[in-house]
């Protein structure tokens, strides 16, 4: 999975924790309350995974790119 589309999913787990987070404090649902602060960790993490990936790839094409032989 790339860097971008794990911060995508992540992003969207953040949102959709948020959701329900509040739905479930609206509503008085301490379990809804508590996945929603679940599922925004989990977000976060993913995101963390992208930029991490995202890092790793950069670094991999400045490397590549000072060890490229000239013609």
């Amino acid at each position: 999975m790339s860097g971008r589309k794990d911060k995508a999913e992540g992003k969207w787990d953040e949102t959709k924790g948020k959701v329900k987070e509040g739905f479930g404090d609206a509503t008085d649902n301490e379990d809804m309350e508590r996945e929603g602060r679940s599922d925004q960790a989990k977000g976060k993490g993913k995101q963390a995974v992208g930029n991490v990936k995202d890092a790793a790839s950069d670094a991999k094409d400045a490397v590549k790119g000072v060890f490229k032989k000239d013609d």
